[in-house]
């Protein structure tokens, strides 16, 4: 086997002196996470951005949306283009969540394939690698997610599979990275990695900003997160939430606002709605507690949130109603 790629601590780049980092131009671009349902490309993202912008959820198809979280460096901008997980799609939901991903991978400077350090390479890793392989000059990173959760034997074997596998498709990965989000390990590093691959130019955002998701799409998933809570395994994908409005209230002095937030929970049948409702309402309100509470961290404002349950009979199938609720 030929020499493989892999970066540890011990191998980290040393710092650019001053003079170096003054005289090089600054980059921005994009780059975006793909791999299985569930192998951590979301709590990757929060970690890069250093806040909570894309939902997380133990269980596949919770990313609907494309979430990009930015990261601001004095050298670069890196914005994170988070997209749903490629799979065998049964649904017209699935299939329009696969196009997602193909059209992100086709758009974005440099993708990064996330695969779980504590989970031998599967047919679905191999179905996404050999997509991959078809994207010839987009750069590819091989990142090993979850490291926390293996000792040093096993994520060895895992980095050894992860390049083998490159080979056997026709492909060299540009880096081998394993990282731990949740043990915050080689995350710094895996920027400095992604950066020298953008493109040279200024920065596509105003300082400060973490994501161009619209406010309500952010706030409609926070709400979702909260739902799934303790349901996921009757009601893994039959959550959808849209929020309806949002509007200050009138009459609130200049030091005491407050936003009204009025949103829809969506589920497929009625026989689900008992079990988001739960005994005496006291599930939702659950629900509407959770979410306000981060709500009002990523508003910075205090929330009157109105949650109401609603069926869409069979939405994940129904093209117009697939519409309706925002994919």
């Amino acid at each position: 086997m030929g020499a493989m790629s892999v970066r540890t601590p011990s191998s980290e780049p040393s710092e650019p002196s001053v003079a170096s980092q003054s005289s090089a131009a600054h980059r921005a671009g994009f780059a975006c996470f793909v791999g299985r349902p569930n192998a951590g490309k979301s709590t990757l993202t929060n970690a890069l951005v250093g806040q909570k912008v894309a939902i997380t959820a133990d269980q596949p198809q919770t990313t609907r949306h494309t979430v990009r979280g930015i990261v601001h460096r004095p050298d670069a901008q890196l914005i994170l283009v988070d997209t749903p997980g490629l799979h065998k799609p049964r649904t017209l939901l699935g299939e329009r969540l696969n196009d997602v991903v193909r059209t992100t991978w086709a758009e974005v400077d440099v993708i990064g394939f996330c695969l779980p350090a504590n989970e031998k390479l599967g047919p679905g890793d191999r179905f996404i690698a050999k997509e991959l392989a078809a994207i010839k000059k987009t750069p590819k990173l091989a990142i090993v997610t979850k490291t926390d959760l293996v000792e040093g034997k096993a994520l060895a074997e895992q980095l050894i599979a992860i390049d083998q596998l490159g080979r056997e498709l026709g492909f060299e990965w540009a880096e081998i990275v394993p990282v731990s989000a949740v043990a915050d390990k080689q995350v710094d590093l895996l920027a400095d990695l992604l950066v020298p691959l953008l493109p040279e130019g200024p920065a596509l955002y105003p300082e400060g900003d973490l994501t161009d998701e619209p406010e309500q799409v952010m706030i409609a998933e926070l709400i979702r997160e909260a739902a799934l809570e303790g349901v996921r395994d009757e009601l893994p994908h039959s959550i959808a939430v849209v929020v309806e409005e949002m509007l200050p209230r009138e009459d609130r002095p200049a030091d005491k606002p407050l936003l009204d937030i009025h949103a829809f929970v969506y589920i497929e049948r009625p026989s689900q709605k008992g079990i988001i409702i739960g005994p005496k309402g006291k599930r939702l309100k659950d629900v509407g507690i959770k979410s306000r509470k981060q709500i009002e961290a990523l508003l910075g404002t205090p929330v009157y949130l109105d949650l109401h349950v609603k069926v869409a009979k069979d939405w994940q199938r129904d093209p117009r109603q697939l519409r309706k609720l925002g994919f």
